[in-house]
């Protein structure tokens, strides 16, 4: 096994969810932690399955440090939200401490937030290289598991600077994300198995009802 590939091994256990975000540069791929961090985790995966970063973008690449996804409040180009979308985008979710056990490095998702621990709302980092001065100190709760040579690709681009932000000068837009694996697609495919069902047993009922009887 490459060292590189014993690199992205992800650092804890990670839930069945699998979150893909499509841009134009490519696919990348996250995974969330199944017990460190398993509140913000929640709220993440959750702002997803509303569809909250679909038009939102990559604000902030700062290269070997971290590319960071804005807030999905105001940031989104798809204009409007529903009452459910709008109270979870502005939901604030209480920090959670991971400790020093889990590593601040290329891949792993950091959420972001201001001074107050408690203060993060949608907006998250995927790190773009080794920053040991975050750990303990931003709540890591999941990993890049695909998508990496995406990372790459956008460190190439140009950038400005805009106080302690570099920014790129393109917008990367998240053009659109789903979801695959977990209780919600096994869910789904009971809830279609039911529905195949209920069907056949109409189908049948009413077939029955037209054949004439035996007696």
């Amino acid at each position: 096994m490459s060292l590189e590939r014993d690199f992205h091994q992800p650092q804890r256990e990670l839930r069945e969810e699998r979150v893909t975000m499509q841009l134009l540069h490519g696919n990348l791929v996250l995974g969330f932690y199944k017990d460190e961090a398993s509140a913000t985790a929640e709220h993440i995966l959750k702002a997803f399955a509303l569809g909250l970063y679909d038009t939102n973008h990559i604000f902030r690449v700062d290269k070997n440090f971290v590319a960071q996804v804005a807030d999905c409040s105001t940031n989104r180009r798809v204009p409007g939200m529903t009452e459910e979308q709008k109270a979870h985008a502005d939901k604030k979710i209480k920090g959670e401490h991971v400790g020093q056990t889990i590593k601040h490095r290329k891949g792993t998702l950091s959420m972001a937030r201001y001074d107050d621990p408690d203060s993060g709302t949608t907006s998250f980092s995927i790190l773009l290289g080794d920053a040991p001065h975050l750990d303990g100190n931003y709540c890591q709760f999941g990993e890049l598991i695909s998508g990496f040579d995406v990372l790459d690709e956008l460190q190439k681009l140009e950038t400005t600077r805009s106080g302690i932000f570099v920014m790129p000068k393109e917008r990367i837009e998240i053009m659109s994300t789903f979801i695959t694996g977990g209780s919600g697609e096994e869910k789904s495919c009971a809830e279609e198995k039911l529905r195949a069902e209920s069907l056949a047993k109409e189908l049948h009922d009413i077939r029955a009802a037209k054949l004439p009887s035996k007696k």
